[in-house]
């Protein structure tokens, strides 16, 4: 897919870690490029695969950072992953790794959170990790209970560096067990589809801004829209080069972002 000229993009898609905030610090800009999409009519949805918090968490953390923002304007893999559960699946009965907040997601929506026979297993990144937790879901999954889980990440980036993520969780209970979840965060399309749907988003229109190559970059690749990545984050100039995923556009961070789309009319 060609590059679609900026002055055209109207629908943005926005990671959050590593692309609007690092840990409890916005990106230089960010507030700025925020305020610009709001002033020049642009729509905008932030689109994270950390499920540690609910849509209304991040709302506030936004807040807090000075970019406006409300649970609807904020879509998490959590939210894709029990949206999933709900709609595509008959499992009602799960045993999650998660935190508390995510947990509390999965039952607002209906779902019965056990450790006495699950219907199957749900992986998310998990600050209260315990070894009873991997423990009990080795078992589990040696069983061959289905296996899901909210995003591939393996760093979660942070101000004070990179901390293991969903997709690190999940390789440890690989190698325990032999097995490896279905993903429902990005890079899966379906988040497109769900974002697209929540903003009445044109894909031809729209564009991914994120700084992880094989989760923001492939899936806006895979979903036919603009991929922009920004070097505020995990990617770094250097690897770009070697990547199967190329961007449309690359820019080192949402506040040049800001300055090309002002430049481009």
């Amino acid at each position: 897919m060609p590059a679609v000229p900026l002055s055209d993009l109207q629908y943005f898609l926005l990671d959050m870690d590593g692309t609007v905030y690092l840990g409890p610090r916005a990106i230089p800009g960010a507030q700025e490029f925020i305020a610009y999409l709001r002033a020049s009519g642009r729509r905008y949805l932030f689109f994270t695969n950390n499920p540690a918090g609910d849509a209304a968490r991040y709302s506030e953390k936004l807040q807090q950072l000075g970019i406006e923002a409300t649970p609807a304007d904020i879509l998490t893999s959590g939210e894709a992953t029990t949206r999933y559960l709900v709609s595509e699946t008959p499992y009602r009965r799960l045993y999650v790794l998660g935190t508390p907040s995510f947990e509390q997601e999965l039952v607002r929506a209906g779902l019965e959170l056990t450790n006495s026979r699950p219907d199957a297993v749900v992986l998310a990144f998990d600050t209260t990790l315990t070894y009873t937790k991997l423990e009990q879901a080795c078992l589990l999954l040696r069983e061959g209970l289905p296996y899901i889980a909210t995003n591939p990440d393996k760093v979660c980036p942070t101000d004070y560096g990179y901390i293991p993520d969903c997709g690190s969780i999940a390789a440890l209970l690989e190698a325990a067990t032999g097995r490896a979840p279905k993903y429902i965060g990005k890079p899966n399309v379906e988040m497109v589809r769900m974002g697209l749907e929540k903003l009445g988003a044109d894909p031809a229109r729209t564009a991914m801004v994120g700084d992880r190559l094989y989760t923001d970059m492939e899936m806006a690749l895979r979903a036919g829209i603009t991929a922009i990545c920004v070097l505020s984050g995990e990617t770094r100039a250097e690897q770009l080069a070697a990547a199967p995923q190329h961007p449309h556009y690359v820019f080192e961070s949402v506040g040049q972002l800001k300055q090309a789309l002002e430049a481009s009319g």
